[in-house]
């Protein structure tokens, strides 16, 4: 095995765009306890592992999605706990933060079995979610830009899209990602997965089966009739107490905007907490309450012009159980129900879920299952960390600028000494005249200070305005500064995004082999608190 990258730890406080929900969570900011209960407190679960009563049909349909993980799968038989993560299957693996979540699931598996409590990691394929333009696309970088490479043939509108099938048009899109990745075992591995006649799940889950292979991840689609079925209790309970369900909902929307945070999922008064697949399209539409009547005093269901009563949908959901799906918020207790997991590995927006569907553990199951944020980490290239190095930049510094602030950046660093100290010692020198002078104004009479103010804060602005003419000057110059911004700008922060958010993870596998599935393990399981640099 490759030496570890070189890892640097930043404060988490140094990604940008987080919630305040989740940076307090990751700070461990006591207002955010009473939102994650008892599992906020210990990362594991404290009261026992629940008795599975489903534990080997469970593992059964484990092991025929997973034909060669003999190993996991005998441990979860005897009795193995889970740590569960999961994500959207999507076009050539999608973007690098899925590995990183598997990669911490497997981490803190293997943390508990070496303690003497043997786990398995879980990956659940959210296969069942219908938003297509969110998994259609892939981007790799490329040099100084990003190609994307795009599945066009959509699946019809709503549908689940780990259940389309692929086309012809695979084909193309397979030779494009070679001629950006390069041959590589990785390349293979997604020539071999993603073939026409397959579904999108079918492959996003062969491929990282293959990748964390080594490791014996269990990647779990729930998308059929069997999976639902065993977690049809939790659904039940989501149709029966439909709106006791919403009512606390509410009430928990209501407590965090009171703490200042924010709900991840808008709740409605209407709302519910299921989905119905369309028996004639297969779209997976949100089934929404209505009013109570004289006529129907428990309440109607809607979904898209359908009308169903509580007892039509407590029938669809013991004939054709996999037509009931659960929404982001019933998803981590339909989960939770199956496995009896542990600890469930999310990113931001789905440990900001467990703020609300706290509640929901409690009512439905009785206890809440703990969340762990996930490894986050920015990965340097050696090309990009010798262009770092060369014009000393971190990559926190790089995460505080765009794209179009870093080659005026690069170009003020590369003005001659002598031009620096004289524009130093101009600023520095204005900075003292004027602080002495406007002293002895606002001493004088205060409307003459406040004047002085002004006409001082336009002398400043002249100052910078001649650092600024000086650097394009030196940047018009100097054309290579230009493109060391957009190398590292793509690499590190591409269009003002973390990178791992961005960047297909199939590139950084055939740039490193199989056996960088290994090395982010490894570094998950050092639990930096915060956003991890990986010098490779």
């Amino acid at each position: 095995m490759n030496p570890l990258p070189t890892a640097e730890c930043y404060p988490i406080s140094v990604v940008p765009g987080l919630s305040r929900l989740y940076l307090d969570f990751c700070a461990g900011a006591p207002a955010v306890r009473e939102f994650y209960g008892r599992s906020f407190a210990d990362p594991w679960r404290s009261e026992g592992r629940p008795r599975l009563a489903h534990r080997e049909k469970l593992a059964a349909i484990l092991a025929e999605q997973n034909p060669v993980a003999a190993e996991k799968l005998g441990a979860l038989r005897g009795g193995a706990g889970t740590v569960l993560t999961g994500q959207q299957v999507s076009l050539f693996g999608g973007p690098l933060f899925t590995p990183f979540k598997a990669a911490t699931a497997l981490a803190r598996a293997q943390q508990a079995t070496e303690a003497g409590d043997e786990h398995v990691a879980i990956f659940w394929l959210a296969s069942e979610d219908h938003d297509f333009a969110e998994v259609q696309t892939v981007a790799f970088p490329a040099r100084r830009e990003l190609r994307r490479l795009k599945y066009e043939s959509a699946p019809p509108e709503n549908s689940p899209v780990g259940g389309l099938v692929l086309d012809d048009t695979i084909n193309a899109l397979l030779e494009q990602a070679g001629e950006l990745i390069g041959y590589s075992d990785a390349l293979e591995a997604l020539n071999e997965a993603y073939r026409p006649g397959r579904t999108l799940a079918q492959a996003f889950g062969d491929f990282y089966r293959k990748v964390f292979a080594a490791q014996g991840l269990l990647v779990f689609d729930a998308a059929g009739r069997d999976v639902h079925a065993l977690g049809a209790p939790v659904l039940r309970e989501a149709i029966q107490r439909a709106d006791e369900f919403n009512a606390r909902l509410l009430a928990r929307d209501e407590e965090l905007t009171k703490a200042g945070y924010h709900a991840q999922v808008a709740v409605a008064p209407n709302s519910s907490l299921l989905f119905l697949m369309d028996e004639k399209t297969g779209a997976r539409v949100a089934l929404k309450r209505l009013p109570q009547s004289a006529a129907e005093p428990d309440g109607l269901w809607q979904a898209g012009r359908q009308r169903l009563s509580s007892s039509d949908l407590e029938g669809i959901l013991a004939a054709e159980p996999e037509r009931i799906s659960p929404s982001a918020l019933l998803r981590p207790v339909f989960q939770d129900y199956l496995f009896g997991t542990s600890l469930t590995i999310g990113g931001p927006a789905e440990v900001a879920y467990f703020a609300q569907s706290a509640v929901l553990f409690e009512q439905i199951l009785g206890r809440m299952t703990p969340v762990h944020p996930r490894f986050t980490a920015t990965i340097v290239e050696p090309d990009i960390g010798e262009l770092l190095r060369r014009h000393e930049l971190t990559v926190e510094r790089i995460l505080e600028e765009t794209p179009d602030s870093l080659a005026p950046l690069l170009a003020a660093r590369a003005m001659p000494v002598e031009g620096k100290r004289k524009l130093a010692s101009a600023g520095n020198a204005l900075d003292a005249e004027l602080t002495e002078l406007l002293g002895w104004m606002r001493a004088t009479n205060e409307e003459l200070g406040r004047s002085g103010e002004t006409a001082a804060r336009k002398m400043r602005y002249q100052m910078n305005r001649l650092r600024r003419l000086t650097a394009n000057f030196v940047l018009q110059r100097e054309e290579s500064l230009t493109r060391h911004a957009q190398a590292i700008t793509t690499a590190v922060f591409p269009e003002g995004h973390l990178q791992e958010r961005v960047h297909g993870a199939a590139w950084y596998f055939a740039r490193h082999g199989f056996a960088f599935a290994e090395e982010l393990v490894q570094h998950a399981a050092k639990d930096c608190p915060g956003h991890s640099v990986l010098w490779v």
